[in-house]
């Protein structure tokens, strides 16, 4: 079912303030930006290796990042799997008993079919689930 850790999700205020810490003080290189407009986002795009970090910075004060950053402040606010059929993923949650913020997958960064797993099934984490081709 899980293949790999596809990115770590930062929740960030200022995407340009932490792309410097990123790229000119740890030396990760970026691969690009996105805005996501149904998540009201932008992410930036950081490879390590295999997997990513991804910047989310909210394009929106209700977003769901500006809200997180509200909450909790800046930091990590999610862990990316991914899987090879995300409907299969999900429906084995549901049956599992896991509950689901996406009943159905949505359209993700980087073209991704993607759906959340709520953090009080997850031990307290943020898991999203993450298909690509």
């Amino acid at each position: 079912m899980v293949r790999k850790v596809d990115h770590i999700g930062v929740a960030v205020s200022n995407l340009e303030e932490a792309l410097k810490i990123y790229t000119e003080v740890l030396g990760l290189k970026l691969h690009g930006t996105e805005v996501v407009e149904e998540q009201k986002v932008r992410v930036a795009f950081l490879p390590v290796g295999d997997t990513e970090i991804e910047l989310l910075e909210s394009t929106d004060p209700e977003g769901p990042i500006a809200k997180f950053i509200e909450k909790r402040g800046q930091g990590m606010q999610h862990i990316a799997l991914r899987v090879d059929d995300i409907d299969e993923a999900l429906e084995r949650m549901r049956q599992k008993g896991v509950r689901l913020i996406d009943e159905k997958p949505r359209y993700g960064a980087g073209g991704a079919r993607i759906a959340f797993l709520h953090p009080k099934s997850t031990g307290g984490v943020l898991v999203e689930l993450c298909e690509r081709e």
